[in-house]
């Protein structure tokens, strides 16, 4: 009967985790001699761990961050020995605690795409933040259909909840006109709230492309880049390198 009710109990508030391991704890404990104290730490400890693998897990759906992008396997090999420091430092998550923004240049096949995936699942990983991984140009179409149903403010809204958001390839193609009064609505929003993750291949002197208006252009960077750390990744291409080591490999065959 104690049994059966201890049971109802922790399943009526939820205590999955402990539902299952307080038997075998109890065990453990009696086995060890263990004041009650311990036994409960046990207990709490073990229901915590649970509760945060799957918050974690729930937190890397919702980011839709690719999840073959980590740090473990982006090649730090191929950068300079500051830039690969530097890398490091963004794992620790302080700039995003500072709502700092991170702009990464660099031409099209460097890696930035992996560097702020990687960088991203990091930081739910370990630091268990909430992140959004959007390329660039959906992210504008989503803004727009907001815009269109005037769900604008309230998208807004839920995007600064975010801990981070990470736009690739911002610039990588053309933007209407409607698109880039989104993108600096987007980046106004954000300003000072939460940080934009930013990969682009054109450095700031060719962002008139971007939002095509000088004034919109400069109010646009200096949002950005008024909080900010910004990486330069003048590498070759990952996979002109790939593609030229494996032509390497079939002369040689």
């Amino acid at each position: 009967m104690l049994k059966a009710n201890i049971e109802a109990g922790l399943k009526a508030l939820h205590l999955s985790l402990m539902k299952e391991v307080y038997q075998p704890l109890a065990i453990r404990a009696m086995t060890e001699a263990v004041p009650y104290e311990q036994y409960l730490y046990w207990l709490i400890e073990q229901e915590q761990e649970s509760r945060r693998v799957k918050r974690i897990e729930r937190r890397l759906e919702e980011s839709k961050l690719p999840r073959s992008k980590t740090l473990e396997s982006f090649d730090t090999r191929r950068l300079s020995q500051n830039l690969a420091r530097q890398i490091q430092g963004l794992a620790t998550g302080d700039f995003i605690k500072q709502k700092e923004n991170l702009l990464i240049f660099g031409s099209p096949g460097s890696g930035k795409t992996h560097l702020l995936a990687a960088v991203g699942q990091s930081l739910v990983r370990s630091k268990d933040m909430r992140i959004q991984f959007l390329p660039c140009n959906r992210l504008l179409q989503e803004l727009l259909l907001a815009k269109k149903n005037l769900q604008l403010t309230k998208v807004l809204k839920k995007m600064v909840s975010y801990d981070g958001i990470i736009l690739d390839d911002i610039g990588y193609v053309q933007q209407t006109q409607e698109e880039v009064e989104v993108l600096f609505t987007l980046i106004s929003e954000c300003y000072e709230k939460t940080s934009l993750l930013i990969t682009s291949n054109l450095p700031f002197s060719k962002w008139n492309q971007i939002f095509k208006d000088s004034m919109m252009t400069t109010a646009a960077i200096d949002r950005l880049v008024h909080h900010s750390v910004i990486l330069e990744m003048n590498v070759q291409s990952y996979r002109m390198e790939k593609a030229k080591k494996k032509r390497e490999e079939e002369k040689t065959e």
